[in-house]
């Protein structure tokens, strides 16, 4: 039996419009409205999930979906980096950040390594391949990543070269641990 799981990337709030790292900021009203005016493009969902983050929380109301909470689907944590941009970290920890974005296990801001996402992102999707139908899910940008580098079986640098735009679906379909992946679809865009 084909898996089919759609991860759907939170609409812009604050911290994704200012590059910072997200401390938790709600969408902001153009976000909002863009998500409002997505709802309903999504299609029918065996189960609907939601990172616990608020603006993954927000994006799914927004988009009109009842998701569950799901704590694996978290965002990365960022430590005490967490509201600050790369360029204020950069000017305060030069050396951290250079080791953090060169070494996937380095979580020098005291947080969560890109390494232990990707695990964790893994072992979600091990799970939720052992799930029949289809799952629905607004996670953060970082987690869509981690997929897409765990799913591709790409080396670590490949994470920080994706870009995953806000309000876009990535569909992972596949079975017996064989996945595909189609990137960066816009909500309302299945004819394009």
């Amino acid at each position: 039996m084909t898996i089919r799981i759609t991860l759907i990337s939170p609409a812009l709030n604050r911290s994704l419009r200012e590059a910072r790292f997200d401390e938790g900021s709600p969408l902001d009203p153009r976000g909002r409205a863009c998500a409002e005016s997505a709802a309903g493009s999504l299609g029918a969902a065996d189960r609907v999930l939601v990172s616990p983050t608020a603006r993954c929380r927000e994006t799914a109301s927004a988009l009109g979906l009842a998701a569950v909470p799901e704590p694996e689907l978290a965002g990365l944590d960022m430590g005490r980096w967490r509201g600050l941009t790369l360029d204020e970290v950069m000017a305060r920890e030069p050396d951290a950040v250079l080791s953090w974005l060169s070494d996937r296990d380095a979580a020098p801001h005291g947080g969560e390594s890109v390494g232990a996402l990707c695990e964790r992102a893994a072992g979600w999707l091990e799970e939720t391949a052992t799930f029949g139908g289809r799952t629905l899910a607004v996670v953060e940008q970082e987690l869509v990543r981690a997929l897409a580098v765990t799913i591709l079986g790409a080396p670590g640098p490949a994470f920080w070269r994706l870009d995953v735009p806000p309000l876009t679906a990535t569909d992972l379909s596949g079975q017996s641990g064989r996945w595909n992946l189609r990137l960066g679809r816009e909500l309302g865009a299945e004819g394009r």
